[in-house]
């Protein structure tokens, strides 16, 4: 066992892959010389040289294209979006290809593509650099979607995500970037789509992924000390979703809370609510909650950034609505 920063973990598990798969090549802007915005592929160049750790030109949707090519004829590329907004630019090469050829070829060619998107609200880069896109990214056939929370998460979900045989996008928060955390490299990965308790409970069911799990542990922190006991669920992945594990909750508590940072309106909290509230409605003792950011683009002033997001006050404060069953409070 031994601790490592998130962006460290995931340096290590390119580096293993790497290591034991010829086929699995690095490309994306400044992922060689340079080691990577967050320093994921830092040591990579060196190791394996230009023709697996290769610099592309600012031109995501060309090396995505490239990358998807590269897969067809049985490499397994992993692709480096320097930030997910860029990832907009490549949306032809993903939705159109990388998710589509398998189908569409019957099968006959396969996609081992791997494309991580760093993202989400960080620190004061404004309105096109705070973007999350998981709810463009979830409505696509033919795309796995993983958001691992924890450096473990990291290394696990990510050595996965390149064996697959599917496009698998790692969203990796940039927040979480210089987090550290046990890894234990030798330990045995859960399946990647399988959610996880974080933190056991009886009075309401609180779901999130990625960074917004560890708001929603802080939250639970604050909750439990009220006597209310929040059971926390991290998805880890959002495409496939594990409805089982998240049932099974909400059917324990009867209450349902989602915490997430994207906005509200037609996001990944809406597929949620719907998806639990479809499996688990007698179960339900008042309608489901989500707590999101605001319909809003990302203001660069930082205290105006704070309030976009939520905060492990504002679950606080949803959960105390949820439980008192006047969540239309909130809601308004």
């Amino acid at each position: 066992m031994q601790t490592l920063s998130y962006w460290e973990a995931l340096n290590h598990a390119l580096d293993a892959e790497m290591a034991s798969d010829e086929a699995v090549i690095v490309l994306g802007e400044d992922v060689g010389l340079y080691g990577g915005t967050y320093r994921v592929t830092e040591g990579l160049y060196a190791k394996y040289g230009e023709r697996r750790v290769l610099d592309t030109p600012i031109s995501e949707g060309s090396f995505t294209g490239l990358a998807v090519g590269a897969a067809m004829t049985g490499l397994r590329p992993v692709v480096e979006i320097m930030t997910i907004n860029f990832a907009l630019l490549a949306l032809d090469a993903l939705i159109n290809m990388a998710a589509k050829i398998p189908f569409m070829s019957g099968g006959q060619f396969t996609m081992p593509l791997t494309v991580r998107m760093p993202g989400g609200v960080a620190h004061q880069l404004g309105a096109q650099h705070s973007q999350r896109l998981e709810h463009t990214l979830m409505n696509v056939a033919g795309l796995r979607i993983v958001v691992p929370a924890t450096p473990q998460d990291a290394y696990w979900q990510l050595r996965q995500a390149i064996r697959a045989d599917d496009c698998v996008i790692v969203l990796e928060h940039e927040v979480l970037n210089f987090d550290k955390g046990p890894v234990d490299e030798a330990a045995s990965a859960p399946p990647p789509h399988r959610a996880v308790v974080r933190r056991p409970g009886r009075d309401l069911t609180l779901i999130s992924y990625s960074r917004m799990a560890n708001q929603a542990l802080a939250a639970a922190g604050q909750l439990a000390a009220e006597g209310i006991e929040a059971e926390v669920i991290d998805l880890r992945s959002l495409s496939p979703i594990d409805w089982d594990t998240c049932a099974a909750s909400v059917r324990k508590t009867g209450h349902l809370l989602i915490a997430e940072e994207d906005s509200r309106f037609a996001g990944a909290g809406a597929e949620l609510a719907a998806g639990l509230t479809e499996r688990c409605f007698r179960s339900l003792r008042a309608a489901p909650l989500r707590v999101a950011a605001l319909d809003l683009p990302n203001a660069y002033n930082k205290r105006l950034e704070e309030h976009t997001i939520p905060q492990p006050a504002d679950i606080v404060a949803a959960a105390h609505a949820l439980v008192r069953d006047d969540a239309e409070e909130i809601v308004a």
